[in-house]
């Protein structure tokens, strides 16, 4: 079936399956920490929960995440994309929609860790392990619009939160956002998502048909085809893990509490939740500027350049006092995540191939959504402890910066066969 599908289409199937991709991308960000930003507020006020128990929820879907992530790893090297995705773009839309319901923190926390491990984990690996099957020479363009089609997420998910909690109060943004997800993310991934362009006949890329002689590889020759137990054994693998740990932190941890913190420097909400929302479209921008970044420039230079970026949007941060200060911080901090989301799994399948990609990423992806789930936690306690974000941030600023360090020493591993 597969391959009669692909000849009826005129042009190379994986542009039909990025499409899909960018779709299940777009549905992901119901449960992202910029969309529940906005409710960090209302939720506190009703039932007078403390910023560190809201945070404790991203925190925990987090290391949930970590824990399943090298199963879901395995699972995609065997199974595929389609799986994967479907099951997480259903449960997340139900979860959602549950959470308009919410009567206690107990709840909160089920349905949201439920729906952030989701986020953390199967659609990272899904998303990315599809992408990285279909394409080769092109790999850093298309997953530029792969995270563009989920900055545009983050763009819309939180005005669409905010909205409806405008118009009907925080329990319909929960429904507003649930239906979304269901909407736009599974249809295209259920129907038109397949595994890889050799089940179809097809090379990465569209190169041509995927003719070989009998017994011959599979995988290009020139693409490195590092086993999990080969890559853990380079230095490329650890120094990509540290800068995992040092940027993730600073991500998840800023742009869960951006929005509280500029409405506390003196802004109103639906301004809190502009800036918040141009953070994303900047970081929509730099992915865009990512998919032109010629191959043959070494991927840690950029990765170094986000880390950079990353350092000077938290240096501003703590003296935003008007609106051009909050986007001039926010900006400059969504170029940074722009390049971080959409390099770093590039970065994974250049060093390591992606005949094992999703072992190896599922390992790495534990490390990140644990990094992730610190970065939160490590604000809302400092707020709660200080009553400011200023001592947390300057801690984000001080892991931007070993960063960059870390990006500039992971040389790409020298595959030998």
């Amino acid at each position: 079936m597969p391959r009669k599908l692909a000849a009826w289409v005129p042009f190379y199937y994986g542009w039909i399956v990025l499409a899909s991709l960018c779709c299940a991308g777009f549905a992901r960000q119901g449960p992202a920490v910029a969309t529940l930003s906005i409710f960090v507020e209302p939720l506190t006020r009703e039932f007078g929960w403390s910023r560190t128990a809201v945070s404790g929820a991203v925190s925990l879907g987090g290391l949930l995440a970590a824990l399943v992530s090298p199963l879901i790893g395995s699972l995609l090297d065997s199974r595929g994309s389609r799986l994967i995705l479907c099951l997480a773009v259903m449960v997340n839309g139900v979860a959602l929609l549950l959470l308009s319901l919410t009567p206690s923190l107990l709840v909160f926390y089920l349905l949201f860790c439920i729906a952030r491990m989701n986020w953390a984990g199967p659609f990272e690996l899904g998303i990315y392990g599809a992408l990285n099957n279909w394409f080769l020479a092109r790999r850093t363009f298309a997953a530029s619009v792969a995270t563009l089609a989920q900055m545009l997420g983050l763009v819309a998910m939180p005005l669409i939160a905010q909205f409806a909690i405008w118009y009907d109060g925080w329990r319909s943004g929960w429904i507003a956002l649930g239906a979304v997800t269901l909407i736009v993310g599974f249809v295209p991934v259920c129907l038109f998502l397949v595994r890889r362009p050799e089940d179809m006949g097809l090379q990465p890329d569209g190169a041509g048909p995927a003719i070989r002689p009998p017994g011959a590889t599979a995988q290009p020759p020139t693409e490195p085809h590092f086993s999990r137990w080969q890559a853990s054994r380079t230095s490329g693998f650890w120094l990509l893990m540290l800068y995992t740990v040092m940027v993730y932190p600073v991500q998840a941890g800023v742009s869960l509490h951006q929005a509280p913190h500029l409405v506390e420097r003196g802004l109103d909400p639906t301004t809190a939740a502009l800036i918040v929302s141009s953070f994303s479209l900047m970081s929509g921008l730099a992915t865009i500027a990512c998919g032109f970044l010629p191959r043959r420039l070494p991927i840690r230079f950029p990765l170094a350049l986000s880390g950079m970026l990353l350092a000077i949007g938290t240096s501003l941060m703590p003296g935003i006092g008007t609106a051009a200060d909050g986007y001039l911080a926010a900006c400059l901090f969504g170029v940074g995540i722009g390049g971080v989301l959409t390099l770093v799994p590039v970065a994974w399948a250049d060093y390591f191939g992606r005949a094992n990609y999703g072992e190896i990423r599922g390992i790495a992806l534990s490390v990140q959504v644990l990094a992730q789930a610190a970065g939160p936690l490590l604000s809302g306690a400092l707020y709660d402890l200080t009553g400011t974000y200023t001592v947390s941030l300057h801690c984000f600023e001080a892991l931007s910066v070993l960063s960059i360090l870390a990006a500039l020493a992971a040389r790409q591993p020298r595959y030998t066969g």
